[in-house]
């Protein structure tokens, strides 16, 4: 099997047990709306500013979704963002490069994350 495609895999099941936590907890729906946004926020406005726009809003879904995606970019096969680190404050902080790598993989993640919630999380 290909590094790819099991990186691919890792991505999807990290989207999916994401996904889990927040059936039944009543912001479903707000939860899958900002997460079908987020690859375009991204985009639009980059990795920083997306995720201050996250944490600025303090409601529960902008919250989990930021911590999913926090859990993603630290995990230890990537070696992107050092565990315990906040995730911001290390946007803040890094290189260049691994800036790029960072927003290069949260849109890989967030196009799981955000599948996975279309198909999960209802209307």
């Amino acid at each position: 099997m290909s590094r790819q495609r099991s990186l691919e895999q890792e991505r999807a099941k990290k989207a999916w047990d994401a996904i889990k936590p927040i059936k039944g907890k009543g912001f479903e729906s707000k939860f899958k709306s900002l997460a079908t946004g987020s690859p375009a926020d991204i985009q639009t406005n980059g990795l920083g500013q997306t995720l201050a726009f996250w944490k600025a809003k303090k409601g529960d879904e902008h919250k989990a979704l930021y911590e999913a995606l926090a859990a993603w970019l630290q995990e230890e096969t990537l070696s992107i963002v050092p565990r315990g680190k906040d995730l911001l404050e290390w946007v803040l902080e890094a290189s260049t490069e691994g800036y790029r790598r960072a927003t290069t993989e949260a849109m890989a993640f967030l196009t799981w994350l955000k599948r996975f919630a279309e198909a999960e999380l209802g209307d």
